[in-house]
């Protein structure tokens, strides 16, 4: 049973494919939602952004490519599966090359939507295990860093500590994020202030390798952040 936070948007003009695809996915589990022109879809897509779109190509008021840069424009990295009766090999390359993740010719198995649905949804849950700045990457699973391709001789806290940074994309964590997500006290009598100050300073030490810029830079008064400088 897939996950029900997981949400489908079907752009279908064909109104019975549309509520067959739409019944097919909430029985598989998914939440889903349907648009019949690029317009009514656009406006779903600013309201609500869903987990992966099913893309017609022939839509009533455009192509479907057309969508598909809409969506870039928003989403770069949201999954885009286009389902259309054009077969022709320069049909699907047009479609891949404007930024769908998949093709797929009408008529199909659904089992095979499913298992093509599956995974994309896995590309994007791996890639949200993976995080990267400038030359420095970390791989969650794992629990490993990298810097320019040198592992990183991390202690566990200091792992989590720049996994949390990286994770706030360029935000500023303060002490008191640090000290609530981190150290998990969250008693504002407690002062972490010390204990914080001191890893930060060794976690500075293992990312700063010889000749690269600093990542990890203090925002004086405020807190942290992880991020190439400006």
């Amino acid at each position: 049973m897939a996950d029900e936070r997981i949400s489908i948007l079907v752009v279908e003009d064909d109104e019975s494919l549309a509520g067959a695809l739409a019944m097919g996915l909430q029985e598989a589990g998914y939440a889903c939602r349907s648009a019949a022109t690029i317009r009514s879809a656009e406006e779903l897509l600013a309201r609500e952004i869903p987990s992966l779109i099913l893309l017609d190509m022939g839509l009533p008021d455009g192509d479907g490519t057309e969508f598909i840069d809409t969506v870039r424009q928003r989403q770069s990295a949201l999954p885009i599966i286009i389902t259309t009766a054009r077969s022709g090999i320069p049909d699907r390359v047009s479609g891949l090359e404007r930024g769908a993740d998949d093709y797929l010719v009408k008529p199909y198995a659904f089992e095979e939507l499913l298992a093509r649905i599956r995974t994309q949804l896995r590309h994007v849950q791996r890639s949200k295990l993976k995080h990267s700045v400038a030359d420095l990457s970390i791989d969650l699973p794992s629990r490993t860093a990298f810097r320019a391709a040198e592992l990183l001789d991390l202690t566990p806290r200091e792992f989590d500590l720049l996994a949390y940074l990286i994770s706030l994309q360029g935000e500023v964590a303060t002490r008191e994020m640090l000290q609530r997500e981190i150290w998990h006290v969250r008693s504002t009598m407690t002062s972490m202030d010390n204990v914080i100050d001191v890893h930060i300073s060794r976690l500075r030490q293992k990312l700063d390798l010889a000749g690269l810029p600093p990542l990890l830079h203090t925002v004086r008064g405020v807190g942290f952040v992880l991020k190439e400088k400006a």
